[in-house]
């Protein structure tokens, strides 16, 4: 047989069926790349291991190394930079990051299982922001705690019951969250990242509408929604709750009520969906704000908060915002609260682009402390786009 026969021969399946002699010899080679590759993950996991112990030692820890911080954001980019500019493909960009996300996941929990405190109870936009920012940042290996309250959510991530907390903190339609905002001020955690979530708000109830006379939810939904509820139930009373998940356990055990919530929630609760996207913006988008105990590392493209406030003397904000403009600084958002420690005193919150390890940054906020009366950061953390940073339309 001639070799241009015996390639044919190889390269189309026989008649009785077999596979070509091509794919059990491809097959072969992805178990061989199979077993290696299972060896070089445990070896991975086991350097991971070595980092954990390292780092409890130099804490002086005996236990279990609770307060060992395992998510570190900015070492996790530069990881993920590392892979991504030595991969030639024919995987994308987006395969390695699913792939890495669960290599990261496992060995944070080969370290210490990874619990994430939200705004709950379950079935609220904070419980899948905080579900988002764990399949994107922290993969499979992660326990869910809720709080009743944003406050209950800082106390639990500040007594170290949980690793991390979820918070809204600002809506596109409403603006900020300002029970969110108000915490900052007495807490020491830090912001290490940030989730936006398209929102999707429905009326649930056991209807029809046109019998409904009480009308429950979070004040951010009620608000969202104002046009829609003036429009097709204005006699109804507007009740706010302590979230859309507790408005829908309202709305099933009461006759003549109905919420606004998500589709999770009436599914928990059984009670069927009214009306779909009530929202008054279509593109009505909310953030939200993972809490951790330490800022993270710099990681070449990141954001910053800061919490502030001046003197009281003409042009003192002035001479603070200046402060950016002068090094190029970029401020995305800034706004005020009232101090809560002596009336008519404020406070102010900004966002801006960079690291506080950054030089420009850190002689601006040089500068800062010496122009104000109280500066804190808030937190730092990547601005890299993943590929589920985009918002995505809610059920």
């Amino acid at each position: 047989m001639s070799p241009t026969s015996r390639a044919d021969s190889t390269s189309r399946p026989a008649d009785s069926g077999a596979a070509p002699a091509s794919l059990g010899a491809i097959r072969e080679e992805i178990d061989a790349l199979d077993r290696q590759l299972i060896q070089l993950l445990n070896r991975r996991a086991a350097a991971s291991l070595e980092v954990a112990r390292i780092k409890r030692e130099a804490l002086g820890e005996t236990g279990g190394g609770a307060s060992v911080a395992t998510y570190v954001p900015g070492r996790e980019q530069e990881v993920l930079n590392n892979v991504l500019s030595a991969n030639k493909g024919p995987l994308t960009e987006a395969h390695v990051r699913a792939i890495y996300s669960e290599i990261l996941s496992s060995s944070r929990a080969l370290q210490r299982p990874l619990r994430i405190a939200f705004f709950g109870p379950a079935g609220t936009f904070t419980h899948r922001a905080a579900e988002t920012a764990a399949r994107v940042r922290f993969g499979s290996f992660v326990e869910y705690v809720p709080g009743r309250t944003v406050q209950d959510v800082f106390e639990l991530t500040e007594r170290g019951d949980t690793d991390y907390g979820v918070v809204p903190v600002e809506n596109s339609t409403e603006g900020s969250v300002q029970q969110t905002l108000d915490m900052f001020m007495d807490s020491d955690l830090k912001i290490c990242s940030e989730i936006l979530l398209w929102i999707t708000q429905h009326l649930i109830g056991h209807g029809p509408v046109s019998e409904i006379k009480r009308v429950y939810s979070h004040p951010q939904a009620l608000a969202q929604c104002r046009r829609w509820l003036v429009a097709h139930l204005p006699q109804a009373e507007l009740v706010e709750s302590l979230s859309t998940t507790a408005a829908v356990e309202h709305a099933a055990q009461e006759a003549g009520a109905a919420a606004i919530g998500t589709e999770e929630a009436a599914a928990r609760y059984g009670v069927p969906v009214l009306a779909r996207g009530i929202q008054d913006q279509v593109h009505n988008s909310t953030r939200f704000l993972l809490l951790g105990r330490e800022t993270g590392a710099r990681s070449g493209h990141d954001k910053t908060s800061v919490l502030f406030s001046v003197r009281d003397r003409a042009g003192a904000l002035y001479d603070v915002l200046s402060v950016f403009a002068r090094r190029g600084i970029n401020l995305t958002r800034i706004e005020s609260r009232p101090s809560r420690r002596q009336p008519w005193e404020y406070v102010f919150f900004a966002d801006f682009v960079g690291h506080p390890e950054d030089q420009e940054v850190s002689r601006a906020l040089e500068e800062m402390y010496a122009a104000c009366t109280m500066v804190k950061v808030l937190g730092a953390w990547p601005t890299e786009r993943r590929v589920d940073d985009q918002p995505r339309a809610s059920s």
